[in-house]
């Protein structure tokens, strides 16, 4: 046996062994590569049952994608490469990890290399099925989330223009009402008729996604400008005006659209949906289309180093209660005084109530402060009881939010306050707004009774801004009214104002009421208010909050009482 034919032997020896298709070729200068040996399954890819190595050579090499990589490995002086190659055609490809690796050869003419196929066509397929599967909304077919931040990150990418595109974000309203009354199949068949009427509104191009729950999203390509996203939205208005007929019951469902538009400040595809989203909370509350405004996320983010702040401000005792008076104006004297919260921050300095206060409530704090405010006033005044020497005939009020009455047990919460600093219920006074009060009348009635067993004031604040039911006003144990500072600030320069502060006290007067009078600023309002009939006043005319111990040197030089040794 000559060399060549023991050297081919050797191979063919070598390709048998391998469960892939393999074959050895020989490469001289700038001849054609020479196919030595190839096993079964090689000729099989090859497709030629029994050909001639020329012809399988051809056959393998004539793909110009391979020959190149072939190529370029036998000139790269690597002694292995790989890549990935397409074969077949439209119908019927198939992928392969192609290998080639070079093998010993006895002259320095010539180079020979294995040349291996690993079908891959069966995973790829795989992964291409389970991939468009995570990308598809399961309920509506709908592209889901993922998918959707793929297609706007790819927008970003290729679209020119700050304004090229735009994100809508679509929540439908009352849908929770749907899933809680009628199930969640009716909650389902609900989303699925909604995704197909907005499927109709939109322009070939357009994309829809399901983001989740009840929300979709649109990627909207703006061919004519901004506008074509307000044309949209209102186009998806309309589709969903038409009830939806969900078993033997006609429902109608109404919608939140905020957008965002792109930009050159946004680059990632997050921003977008979540500045639409963010337009899309405000459209909820305003019930019109909203676009997001620059900002909007900064500000929540200020939100939420408030919360923290917060929370350590609570926990580490750095709130306040400043004491603004309460003036009896029929006796011209010292009523009591409402206590308010203020909170000196170390760095930033006074952080006004308006803003924190609406934070507190929205992540639940307002609890730990509402609690701490009652037990805290009521100290207080214990406290200038003490130094009196006896009891003073005043009281002090405490605000109540809204949250605080549905979270906690205010009558729990009161009369331990009242237990621990030895006060009558009487001495203390809770204000309640009139949204609190109103917004679930019942757990309201049954709240303010049991506060009523302890002897306490209910006032109820910002009367007139809301819209309160005589009804109920009748029936709830409420003792005080509080007239907003907006209809008493400047009431003697506008006959409106007037006319409803004189309303107020006659509805007040013919329901045994007290009324207070927020935002006194000056003598000929507190004269006026007086003349009206109103029962007490608070504002900037009589006093500024104040401090524990000044709002007790306001009672003394008020001679309400004398301090005693």
């Amino acid at each position: 046996m000559t060399d060549g034919a023991r050297v081919h032997a050797d191979y063919l020896a070598i390709l048998n062994a391998l469960p892939i298709p393999a074959a050895a070729f020989r490469s001289e200068g700038n001849l054609a590569p020479v196919l030595l040996r190839a096993n079964d399954c090689f000729v099989t890819l090859a497709r030629i049952a029994t050909a001639t190595s020329e012809c399988i050579a051809s056959r393998v090499m004539e793909d110009p994608a391979m020959a190149a990589a072939i190529d370029d490995f036998l000139h790269s002086g690597a002694n292995s490469s790989k890549f990935e190659w397409l074969d077949g055609d439209v119908v019927d490809r198939h992928h392969y990890t192609v290998g080639l690796s070079l093998l010993p050869a006895e002259g320095e003419d010539h180079r020979d290399w294995l040349l291996t196929f690993i079908d891959r066509t069966a995973a790829i397929e795989a992964e291409r099925s389970l991939r468009a599967e995570m990308l598809r909304d399961s309920l509506t077919g709908l592209p889901n989330r993922s998918a959707f931040i793929e297609a706007v990150d790819t927008a970003i990418e290729t679209e020119s223009g700050p304004a090229s595109f735009a994100v809508l974000i679509v929540d439908l309203t009352r849908f929770s009402r749907v899933n809680e009354s009628m199930g969640a199949l009716a909650g389902d068949e609900l989303i699925i008729t909604v995704a197909r009427r907005l499927v109709s509104a939109l322009r070939s191009g357009d994309l829809l996604a399901r983001l989740g729950g009840d929300e979709f999203a649109i990627l909207l390509k703006l061919k004519d400008g901004p506008g074509d996203a307000l044309h949209a939205a209102r186009r998806i208005h309309a589709a969903l005006l038409t009830p939806f007929r969900l078993s033997d019951l006609e429902i109608r469902i109404d919608c939140a659209i905020g957008c965002s538009l792109m930009s050159d400040a946004i680059n990632m595809s997050e921003d977008l949906v979540r500045n639409a989203q963010f337009a899309m909370k405000r459209a909820k509350q305003s019930g019109r289309v909203e676009v997001y405004q620059p900002g909007e996320v900064a500000v929540a983010r200020r939100r939420f180093s408030m919360e923290t702040e917060l929370r350590r401000a609570i926990e580490a005792g750095d709130l306040k209660l400043a004491y603004q008076p309460l003036i009896d104006l029929q006796g011209d004297r010292i009523a009591g005084f409402e206590a308010l919260t203020r909170w000196e921050h170390a760095d930033y300095g006074f952080i006004s109530p308006v803003d924190f206060i609406s934070v507190a409530e929205e992540s639940g704090l307002i609890v730990p402060l509402g609690r701490w405010a009652v037990n805290e006033a009521t100290q207080t005044l214990a406290k200038w009881d003490a130094l009196a020497g006896e009891i003073l005939p005043i009281y002090v009020a405490v605000n109540v939010s809204a949250v605080q009455l549905v979270r906690d047990d205010m009558a729990a919460v009161t009369r331990n306050a009242l237990e621990a600093s030895s006060l009558h219920g009487s001495r203390l006074m809770l204000e309640l707004t009139e949204s609190a009060i109103i917004a679930d009348p019942e757990r309201s009635g049954r709240m303010l009774k049991q506060l009523k067993a302890l002897d306490i004031t209910i006032a109820m604040d910002d009367f007139g801004t809301g819209y309160s039911s005589l009804a109920y006003l009748q029936r709830l144990p409420i003792d005080v009214l509080k007239i907003d500072r907006s209809f008493v600030t400047g009431m003697l320069g506008d006959r409106d104002s007037v006319a409803i502060v004189r309303a107020i006290l006659s509805l007040a007067s013919a329901l045994g009421m007290n009324t207070t009078a927020e935002g006194v600023e000056t003598a000929e309002v507190a004269q006026t208010l007086t003349a009206l009939g109103c029962s007490y006043g608070q504002g900037y005319y009589f006093a500024r909050p104040l401090a524990p111990d000044d709002a007790l040197a306001f009672c003394i030089r008020s001679g309400l009482f004398k301090k005693r040794a």
